[in-house]
């Protein structure tokens, strides 16, 4: 329902018309309409960043370009399989009463790629305070790209998840000056 109709526009009467169960039950176990869907957002979070995880357990660190094309791929199957999902956490990004949650939800994301960045072997000699907000930033730009990315996705599902995942990786590992130039990932 939420991502159907949005935060607002989604009653507990239609929630519970949709799931098949009664307003009461919905209420036993969450205290407000607010409360189940900062809980969904929550639990959809939390799978997103699993999901990206357990895909690179075993990759070497090493493997920059292979560990970035594997963390979008997980992340692009998880918006392929839960469109619905998606749609819901950034339906209503700019409500005040559910930004608190969503932002939340990215900082935890950011931070996570932030930490990913960080291993790269270049990047583990970084330690001044400049050259970590750099990481940051850049995970920022990757998180906030890929999310885009993922919002136009679920409105034009045509092109397939591999194909998102090369047009993320032209322009995250390659680079806009050397796709310019006409290369494109996989690099040949």
């Amino acid at each position: 329902m939420f991502s159907q109709s949005g935060y607002h526009s989604s009653s507990i009467d239609d929630i519970a018309r949709e799931a098949g169960v009664s307003k009461a039950l919905i209420y036993e176990h969450f205290a407000s309409k607010q409360d189940l869907y900062a809980d969904l957002i929550a639990r959809n979070a939390r799978e997103l960043t699993q999901r990206i995880g357990a895909a690179l357990v075993g990759v070497e660190l090493e493997a920059g370009a292979a560990r970035l094309a594997i963390g979008l791929d997980a992340f692009f199957a998880f918006v392929e399989e839960r469109r619905d999902a998606w749609r819901m956490l950034f339906r209503d990004a700019a409500d005040p009463e559910t930004t608190a949650v969503l932002d939340r939800m990215l900082e935890q994301v950011t931070a996570e790629v932030t930490v990913l960045i960080s291993q790269d072997p270049g990047a583990r000699a970084l330690d001044s305070d400049e050259d970590r907000r750099a990481l940051r930033l850049l995970a920022e730009m990757l998180v906030g790209g890929a999310q885009s990315m993922a919002n136009w996705w679920t409105s034009n599902p045509e092109p397939p998840r591999e194909q998102m995942v090369a047009i993320a990786m032209d322009f995250a590992w390659l680079g806009l000056e050397r796709v310019s130039r006409g290369e494109r990932w996989p690099p040949e």
